[in-house]
């Protein structure tokens, strides 16, 4: 149920929809038996200026994406990050599916099938909370959530929530 090394992805976007929407920031985490070895972070320039609320809620603006790197470029930057680690994301679902159809539009493959989730995790372990956002899970196990909405701090957030929810199993399970 819990690896040592993985790599921890997030990604902003435009929206909710992969068929509709793109990515705008790509951020990673590379950690091997247990320790933090490689972080990435990568603006990705879109066709079309950034919806209001996107900037609203990402603070990420027109002018930091300008600068960013083409989608080919960026997933291949990730890609390379990545290669042969198993993925982890907060809601995997939602980052593997942007993940998969830039994979098969820009590098002709898809992404692999086996990441695992700390949403899903949490739901099987973490009983105490309304709800499983990353914001609630932060909150519960007292993590600093400042700065969210930002790819790289969010798999910052999802790393130290997977540990603690890791913590929270070895105590049950020796408890």
């Amino acid at each position: 149920m819990f690896e040592d090394s993985f790599v921890i992805v997030d990604l902003e976007t435009t929206g909710l929809s992969p068929k509709n929407s793109e990515i705008i920031e790509i951020g990673a985490i590379k950690v091997v038996n247990n320790k933090v070895v490689d972080k990435m972070d990568v603006f990705v320039k879109p066709s079309r200026p950034l919806p209001w609320f996107i900037t609203n809620l990402t603070g990420i603006t027109n002018e930091m994406v300008d600068e960013g790197l083409s989608a080919k470029e960026a997933i291949k930057v990730f890609d390379e990050f990545s290669y042969g680690m198993r993925l982890m994301a907060h809601n995997a679902r939602f980052d593997m599916s942007f993940l998969d159809v830039y994979m098969k539009k820009e590098l002709g493959k898809s992404i692999r099938e086996d990441s695992m989730d700390t949403l899903l995790l949490s739901r099987k372990i973490v009983k105490d909370v309304p709800n499983y956002k990353l914001e609630t899970l932060a909150n519960r196990f007292n993590i600093d959530y400042s700065g969210a909405h930002r790819s790289l701090r969010d798999c910052e957030i999802t790393l130290d929530v997977y540990n603690n929810i890791r913590r929270m199993y070895s105590s049950e399970q020796c408890g």
